[in-house]
């Protein structure tokens, strides 16, 4: 696809294709103002480069599926053929998406045949198992089915939301590649350790409930780490949890289950030393009742770890977000569209899970502790909640 004049008009040549002063005889449809052709020019660039972001994630995508970035690992400057030969692919089709990483600032390049993967590139695109900085996983390589648009575009209409189902079985992957690192890295290694009392727990054996557990990783995490104490996975998806039935049933661990059910349906009476919900509270429908089920189902001296996004009180503050049109971008297509996908859904979205209200929340549950904990993590604050 071409886009005429993006040689000129949108690196900010003002004389290309103008006849006089920019603006000049140029009027905005409706009001009549007169319209600044250089701030057009320029706001058409941002436009566009929103475009090349979206074909760019796809390259990111195949790099990451294709081993292509771990395959440059270590390799110093290296061709398009070689790279092809250690990977197994097409020489052309590797020297295109070589060129395209570099024009993208991914890759260096110096004379666009010759490409090499820099060091601090490394843990954020290739490194999906020590680093917790690993992002690629994030990118999925496709926008939302049509079918998917359409729903929402009605949702729009309607009001109401789309479960995480209804984005269809490739949404639950998605989920689980993007927050893999710091669950298979972080929770049992670093966050669980913050809680007081609770890895000795742990240790001697006791019941622990991931509610949202998703695909199951935080279950595998904590059940693998601690064999004596028994974990269980809620989950309300369909898509999620026949995912995390199929590898416990391929795993050799007998401490574990799963269970297709929504916070609510936790135990009335108090069953778990430890409930976690991972980034996942904003996503639900109904997250007061999730606070006050979890609070039946607690010990009287349990603990509830609770994982959020990182949101700020007020739009000042979230304004200083580098990634904040994502945040609101992705809560419109799927964090918010759950959480109004019941009636009578809270709808808080993405970074409706502010500290003030999870707080509230936990008070209003009947919990007495509310303590925030600060882990090197650039998205997610952790909350410890106690009876």
């Amino acid at each position: 696809m071409s886009v005429e004049g993006s040689g000129g008009e949108f690196a900010g040549d003002a004389t290309s294709g103008a006849a006089g002063p920019a603006g000049a005889g140029a009027r905005t449809p409706g009001d009549g103002r007169p319209i600044d052709e250089d701030k057009v020019r320029r706001f058409a660039l941002d436009v566009w480069r929103y475009k090349q972001g979206e074909m760019v994630s796809l390259m990111i995508h195949l790099g990451d599926r294709l081993g292509l970035y771990r395959a440059m690992v270590g390799a110093g400057p290296i061709d398009a053929a070689q790279l092809a030969t250690r990977t197994g692919l097409a020489e052309r089709w590797v020297r295109e998406w070589l060129l395209s990483q570099a024009a993208g600032g991914l890759v260096r390049s110096d004379d666009g045949l010759n490409f090499e993967l820099p060091p601090e590139a490394v843990p954020v695109l290739a490194d999906d198992r020590t680093s917790l900085w690993f992002a690629a996983g994030a990118f999925h390589g496709y926008s939302a089915s049509p079918e998917v648009v359409d729903a929402l575009a009605e949702a729009f209409r309607s009001g109401v939301g789309l479960t995480y189902d209804q984005l269809g079985p490739a949404g639950a992957h998605q989920v689980e590649r993007m927050l893999g690192p710091w669950t298979r890295l972080a929770l049992v290694a670093e966050i669980l350790p913050a809680l007081k009392g609770i890895p000795e727990r742990l240790g001697v054996g006791c019941r622990v409930a991931d509610v949202g557990c998703g695909t199951g990783l935080a279950v595998f995490a904590v059940a693998e780490a601690f064999p004596n104490s028994f974990v269980e996975g809620f989950d309300p998806s369909m898509h999620a949890i026949d995912v995390a039935e199929r590898r416990l049933d391929e795993s050799a661990l007998t401490n574990a289950a799963f269970h297709r059910l929504p916070a609510q349906a936790l135990p009335d009476e108090p069953t778990f030393d430890l409930v976690m919900t991972l980034d996942c509270l904003h996503d639900m429908a109904h997250p007061v009742e999730a606070a006050n089920a979890i609070r039946r189902a607690l010990r009287p001296d349990g603990a509830w770890l609770i994982k959020e996004i990182k949101a700020g009180e007020t739009w000042a503050e979230n304004a200083k977000n580098p990634v904040l049109a994502m945040m609101y971008a992705t809560s419109v297509a799927t964090c918010m569209s759950s959480a109004l996908s019941e009636p009578g859904g809270a709808g808080l979205g993405t970074l409706g899970m502010t500290r003030s209200r999870a707080e509230q929340m936990c008070s209003s549950a009947g919990f007495s502790s509310f303590e925030v904990h600060e882990f090197p993590d650039p998205v997610n604050v952790y909350f410890e909640v106690r009876p």
